[in-house]
């Protein structure tokens, strides 16, 4: 049975389950709700750690060597159980191993820890891939936090005045995703003067994907008033998501991607996938500031 965990701080009160390593709540000390709470009526997750790959595997499949292997979105770390490993008032650490069910799709010994440590209005989250087999690894890891929107501290304002801000100039083309892969990076950026104003026409077609970020930082909220920052830290490449006309929005730092339209090769040769040696680890790690004023990037 999963276990729900509280860390606690002078700001914040967070919640997540063992099930998935995954955050389930941020109350501010005003009793706010910052997560997205999951409607199995259109997302009913909330911000679920991905592993071992990101997106979606063509045809459902990853294959390795002469072998095929089913793969669903995002991998298994959704559903997995981790084990609580350690747990005080502001850090947890949760750890999932390989077993005879996860070499059924992904033939590979691995250990996957997420951590989790509060201070003050802030909340960092890691993931530790560990390769424990004899062979070479291939993995992504990818955090997928799901906020709502509107944000509790946007009053009166409503979603068409929130945006995303970047840190730096975002002007290189973004991909879409189709019913047949991850399309060319050949859609125009969204991002104007390093913001996105949201609406949900801009996600009719599915994700916005990133995978020529300069920013390490983005924030999200109404100009002028509190928001969320979002630090990138070592994470290559961003989604953006949501299913209009849902109040959420996903902001998605990740470590790969989904497959590349007609992509048929081997999981060790899949595009953002990071390759362990026997015995190596990664760590891929994001921040997350809430209760944050609007930054001052424009012309950075």
């Amino acid at each position: 049975m999963s276990e729900r965990l509280i860390l606690i701080s002078e700001h914040l009160r967070v919640a997540l389950s063992s099930k998935g390593a995954e955050l389930h709540s941020v109350l501010d000390k005003d009793h706010r709700e910052w997560l997205w709470q999951g409607d199995p009526g259109s997302w009913p997750r909330r911000a679920p750690v991905l592993f071992p790959v990101v997106g979606r595997c063509g045809g459902n499949i990853v294959r390795h060597r002469d072998t095929s292997y089913p793969m669903t979105i995002h991998g298994f770390a959704p559903d997995a159980e981790f084990a609580v490993e350690a747990h005080e008032e502001d850090h947890c650490v949760l750890v999932y191993t390989a077993n005879d069910q996860t070499r059924e799709s992904y033939p590979f010994d691995f250990r996957l820890q997420v951590s989790f440590e509060l201070s003050d209005a802030s909340l960092v989250q890691r993931a530790t891939v560990t390769n424990l087999g004899d062979d070479d690894m291939p993995s992504s890891v990818g955090f997928h936090p799901g906020f709502q929107w509107p944000l509790p501290s946007s009053g009166t304002s409503g979603r068409e005045k929130h945006v995303v801000m970047f840190e730096r100039h975002e002007d290189h083309p973004v991909r879409r995703i189709s019913d047949c892969g991850l399309e060319p990076p050949v859609h125009p950026t969204p991002v104007f003067h390093q913001e996105i104003h949201l609406d949900d026409e801009l996600f009719r077609a599915g994700a916005i994907v990133f995978d020529r970020l300069r920013s390490r930082k983005a924030w999200f909220g109404v100009p002028g008033l509190e928001g969320v920052r979002i630090d990138l830290c070592d994470m290559p490449h961003l989604g953006l998501w949501t299913l209009p006309p849902a109040n959420f929005l996903c902001i998605e730092p990740w470590q790969g991607y989904g497959d590349p339209k007609d992509f048929t090769g081997q999981l060790l040769d899949k595009p953002g996938m990071v390759r362990l040696a026997p015995g190596a680890s990664y760590t891929r790690t994001i921040r997350m500031a809430f209760l944050c004023e609007t930054p001052d990037w424009l012309g950075s």
